[in-house]
């Protein structure tokens, strides 16, 4: 049996998993706040399921480096010799999240995906993941002859680049809070408040302007925008949309994703119908000299919110097991 944990900025996923690492057995969900630590998440599920597993992936929303993990979007630091001690096993696999959501890619069937534009994919073209969630995570599978490798980045905190006037005053608005801008301060779920944020303090000019204790929260945003398509937070979603449409083209020209762009996270899926509307591959495709290549290049929205355990799972699948099954012998 393998366990595959999915930990993010909001919450923590785990899963058991059959010995081939694609069935999930049972799937539990935890807040990442609320949690002391990846070893208590996992002894309490396990202590829960009364389980044993013989191998195990732990994804975390955070840059792994030397089996430890110290992510801006975790409260804790994670480390893979204290998960193996509590797991009771000689290792345990630890990756940063979005190389566990881009390898869930290859696992993933046609029904899972929603295709924003259907392109001229390339069999063995390299492939990008840009999930936009508590953060902005960026991964990509490249094609090494016979297989795709998972090379996983944190191009989400790289500067945020303005392609009009208005994003300019948006880096301007930021700017002043901030100080450095990356593309996870307007694209991810703070990113999206921002956005909000910026439109109604620039709409005294524009007479978008209203009077608020506080921003609404990222779900409150979408649900407005849907029931009110002219209202600020469609506004906001549409300008969102746009920027990351932008960024999803430059990760997709920084790998030469020719087999697909693929977009994870939480919020994809939720803004499907604005994603689909036309501002998201408009800012996708206009890259110049290059746009023309970019129109080629497939973009998917990802369905199944289990992509990272199915890749977490996966990884667990190729470690060596704690326990091997016997051998069979033919008499």
């Amino acid at each position: 049996m393998l366990l595959a944990a999915d930990i993010g900025g909001t919450n923590a996923r785990l899963a058991l998993f059959d010995a081939d690492g694609r069935t999930p057995l049972v799937v539990e969900t935890y807040s990442t706040a609320a949690s002391d630590g990846v070893p208590a998440l996992v002894e309490e599920f396990l202590s829960a399921q009364r389980a044993r597993v013989t191998a195990a992936c732990v994804a975390v929303a955070a840059t792994v480096s030397k089996g430890r993990a110290d992510g801006i979007n975790l409260p804790w630091a994670v480390d893979e010799r204290e998960l193996a001690r509590a797991l009771h096993l000689p290792t345990v696999a630890l990756v940063n999240d979005l190389a566990a959501n881009a390898r869930g890619i290859t696992e993933l069937e046609p029904y899972d995906l929603l295709p924003l534009n259907a392109g001229s994919p390339a069999a063995s073209g390299n492939r990008a993941v840009v999930s936009a969630g508590t953060g902005l995570g960026e991964a990509a599978l490249v094609w090494s002859g016979d297989r795709f490798e998972v090379v996983a980045g944190e191009g989400g905190h790289t500067d945020f680049a303005p392609r009009n006037e208005t994003e300019i005053e948006l880096l301007r608005y930021l700017i002043d809070e901030y100080g450095h801008v990356s593309y996870e301060r307007v694209c991810s779920g703070l990113g999206l408040v921002n956005v909000y944020r910026f439109l109604r303090d620039s709409g005294v000019r524009s007479g978008w302007y209203r009077s608020e204790p506080q921003p609404p929260s990222p779900a409150a945003i979408v649900a407005e925008a849907k029931a009110d398509p002219l209202c600020l937070s469609a506004k906001a979603l549409e300008l969102f949309a746009s920027i990351y449409g932008a960024r999803a083209g430059n990760v997709a020209l920084s790998f030469m994703a020719t087999g697909g762009v693929y977009l994870g996270g939480g919020i994809a899926p939720k803004i499907a119908d604005t994603l689909a509307a036309g501002a998201f591959m408009r800012a996708f495709t206009d890259k110049g000299r290059f746009s023309t290549l970019l129109a080629r290049i497939p973009v998917f929205l990802v369905l199944n919110d289990q992509a990272a355990l199915l890749g977490a799972a996966a990884i667990a699948a190729e470690q060596p097991a704690a326990y091997p099954l016997p051998k069979v012998v033919s008499l």
